[in-house]
């Protein structure tokens, strides 16, 4: 199955799921892969590394912008299949183990389907593995602060609120800044497009996802890559700042 790539700077690909985006960072064959996709995104994501001249077992590591089964869906594969490290904020760690479960409800979904574009997601979602359970078995918390040594060298920035231990990722060599589900542009169940906070149902704590936007705003980069929707060319600042001002 080929994946929908976009070469989007200098060694950076957004790769485009199934409702769900992940990110490639590649230093010559090897690369970081920024989340996995669904459980049924899989064939999606080994095509994906293919296709940007690299390989599962060219990967150095795993980074999760946090443990929903939309963006963690292939990294236990990939750890032990590969070896590959799987990493992610220390706050989150224990939910990539599923110690518990921070993601929207079912019954909290049913009480929405009477929204637009509501229950053609979460079917899906269900087909796709969204209540699937994928633990990773050893997850591990980022080695260090500031960028991480691993192609594309991006450093985390936490941004706490759709879960407790979400984090970006700021690519500061090529402007680029990978948003997770702080920030993106688009999803099924969103009535607009372009910088937004996904609809509140999905947040574990809306205020501090409201707070995220503050972070993020502060950081110089100039392309978005978000968990949801295409990619935003400008000022990341000025989408964070449009993003607050939808969601008051």
């Amino acid at each position: 199955m080929r994946a929908d790539v976009q070469h989007v700077a200098d060694g950076t690909y957004l790769v485009h799921g199934s409702n769900t985006n992940w990110v490639i960072l590649t230093d010559g064959d090897a690369a970081t892969l920024i989340d996995t996709g669904y459980p049924g995104d899989r064939e999606q994501v080994l095509a994906s590394l293919a296709q940007v001249g690299s390989a599962p077992e060219a990967v150095a590591a795993v980074l999760i912008t946090h443990a929903h089964n939309d963006h963690l869906g292939s990294a236990e594969h990939l750890s032990t299949a590969y070896g590959t490290p799987v990493h992610l904020h220390d706050a989150e760690v224990p939910h990539a183990r599923r110690e518990f479960l921070h993601q929207v409800t079912v019954g909290t979904v049913l009480r929405n389907g009477w929204r637009p574009g509501v229950l053609p997601w979460a079917v899906h979602a269900l087909r796709s593995g969204g209540t699937a359970h994928v633990p990773v078995t050893a997850p591990r918390a980022f080695p260090n602060t500031g960028a991480l040594d691993v192609p594309g060298r991006p450093v985390p920035v936490h941004t706490p609120g759709h879960t407790d231990g979400h984090c970006a990722y700021h690519v500061p060599g090529t402007g680029v800044l990978i948003s997770g589900d702080a920030l993106v542009t688009g999803h099924p169940t969103a009535r607009i497009r372009g910088p937004q906070l996904l609809p509140d149902m999905f947040h574990r704590e809306r205020s501090r996802a409201l707070a995220s936007l503050d972070t993020l705003a502060d950081l110089d980069a100039e392309v978005l890559l978000p968990g949801h929707g295409p990619v935003h060319r400008g000022p990341v600042r000025d989408a964070a700042l449009r993003a607050r001002e939808l969601a008051l």
